[in-house]
């Protein structure tokens, strides 16, 4: 079927600005079959059902919108911790900025260098998962960004490494247009911690691709947000096997634009998936998590909890399902998705689904859009504590389910802190 007209320019201008690395080695089939899948799609437009919420034309435009480098004075958040730092500034690996990359249970290597080589684990990843992600729901940025990221790491995790892997994106163009792809193998009985932060690019594009093997765990949290003006568009693709975890969590905070794209397929027996986001917004700030979970096999969990803060006229957007196909008995699917609204010119939008073909199963979804609980402020205020303590302190509550679903009780704390930061400023 032929592509629209307005949405085949759109494509061609954008594909026009692009090129896939000159050495694409054992990358370049995913990378071709992958450009084939964009130019057979097309980029995506407010017709298209899952992007009516969200306006793509500033992350499909063949030039990105200048953003200014915005310099807090203070560290991103997870820089004082004791871990495996990986640096990347407007999208290229830095690296008289980050670590050695070696550590105890786990190899690592960069995209670029793996496209200079005909053989690599990574071969039968790359593109994969994120081909997979693509049924039932076309997802062509993650398409593009498979195509033509030219930067990147492979995580190839074999024991249990002793501190978490960080990934740090730092901004310092106002111009820079940045596309990363990362891929991950975490093998039997092997567990991860890793670590996303900073602000990236101007606009940014990434696509992470997780593949736990049974028994495997991966625990991943990030923090998205300093810049005012960025703009992000990111996806994750996790499949999972036999009694694996998968635990991810998302603190986001600033940007004009952020869309956050989780795609799970739970394919083993027993296995656990857990997504999670906060997010807290002001102003002209759109945010967008869409979330598609699959159970394709018995015993499974999975919970989707997501709670955005927003003020001003900002707006926050959800979109979650859980698919549980025929045979996958005794799935437990949770999902909740709520807003906060600090004042009567913000807005939430959301659409929670299901759709079960298995009949042993315990799925719930939820969705809730509110103001300030006015009797447990005056209990606040009633007790001496000033308006907008109680107000940051119920927002903080408010916060806390998803907030608690990250494991690692210092990495929660360091959220908080950053959680108790923004409000701080904004009271």
């Amino acid at each position: 079927m032929a592509l629209p007209q307005e949405k085949l320019t759109a494509t061609e201008e954008r594909l026009a600005s692009l090129a896939m690395p000159e050495m694409c080695g054992c990358t370049r089939a995913a990378r071709e079959d992958a450009l084939a899948r964009v130019r057979e799609m097309g980029l995506p437009g407010r017709r298209d059902e899952y992007w009516k919420y969200t306006r793509p034309d500033t992350l499909i435009s063949a030039q990105a919108p200048r953003a200014e480098v915005f310099d807090a004075g203070e560290p991103m958040i997870f820089e004082d911790m004791d871990n495996l730092k990986i640096v990347f500034v407007d999208g290229v690996f830095s690296p008289e900025e980050s670590d050695d990359l070696t550590l105890e249970g786990v190899t690592i290597d960069r995209i670029e260098d793996i496209c200079g080589k005909d053989i690599h684990w990574a071969k039968e990843l790359y593109g994969a998962l994120e081909s997979r992600g693509q049924t039932p729901v076309p997802r062509p940025l993650a398409a593009l960004n498979t195509a033509f990221a030219k930067d990147g790491v492979a995580i190839h995790v074999t024991g249990k490494p002793s501190k978490p892997i960080c990934l740090m994106y730092r901004h310092a163009s106002e111009t820079s247009d940045a596309m990363l792809h990362h891929v991950i193998r975490v093998e039997p009985d092997a567990e991860v911690t890793v670590l996303e932060v900073g602000p990236a690019a101007s606009r940014f594009n990434k696509v992470m691709e997780i593949d736990i093997a049974d028994n495997g765990t991966l625990h991943h949290v990030r923090a998205q947000g300093r810049d005012h003006e960025r703009r992000a568009m990111t996806h994750m693709f996790a499949r999972l096997g036999t009694e694996s975890t998968y635990k991810s969590f998302t603190l986001t905070a600033n940007g004009v634009l952020t869309r956050n794209e989780q795609v799970v397929e739970l394919t083993g027996d027993d296995a656990v998936a857990h997504v999670a986001g906060a997010c807290v917004g002001d102003g002209d700030f759109h945010h967008d998590d869409t979330v598609f979970i699959t159970h394709d096999a018995v015993n499974c969990e999975s919970r989707q909890v997501f709670k955005k803060v927003l003020r001003n006229g900002a707006t926050g957007v959800f979109q979650g399902k859980i698919l549980v196909k025929e045979g996958a008995q005794k799935t437990d699917g949770y999902q909740i998705s709520q807003s906060l609204l600090l004042d009567d010119d913000s807005q939430f939008l959301a659409k929670p689904e299901l759709e079960i073909y298995a009949d042993d199963v315990a799925c719930s979804h939820g969705s809730t859009s509110g103001a300030i609980d006015e009797t447990a402020l005056f209990y606040l205020r009633s007790r001496g504590v000033p308006v907008k303590d109680a107000t940051n302190m119920l927002t903080l509550a408010f916060l806390a389910e998803a907030v608690d679903e990250i494991e690692d009780s210092e990495v929660a704390e360091k959220i908080v802190n950053r959680l108790e930061d923004w409000l701080a400023r904004r009271s």
